[in-house]
């Protein structure tokens, strides 16, 4: 499995599809990382499911 992986998500605050990279190297993550288009910070939730698979979750800074 690489390290390494390009995602796509729609930003919380615009809504503008922006592409990220994920670090799937470990598991679970929690960390922010700003909006390529309106410079918010986006809170990644990384998680694993049964099957190995990464799950992203995006959230607002105040939800």
């Amino acid at each position: 499995m690489p390290f390494q992986q390009e995602i796509f998500i729609n930003c919380p605050y615009c809504g503008e599809s922006i592409d990220i990279l994920i670090d799937n190297s470990s598991e679970p993550q929690n960390y922010y990382e700003d909006c390529s288009v309106c410079c918010s910070p986006i809170l990644f939730i990384l998680t694993e499911n049964d099957s190995g698979e990464i799950i992203v979750s995006v959230k607002r800074e105040d939800d």
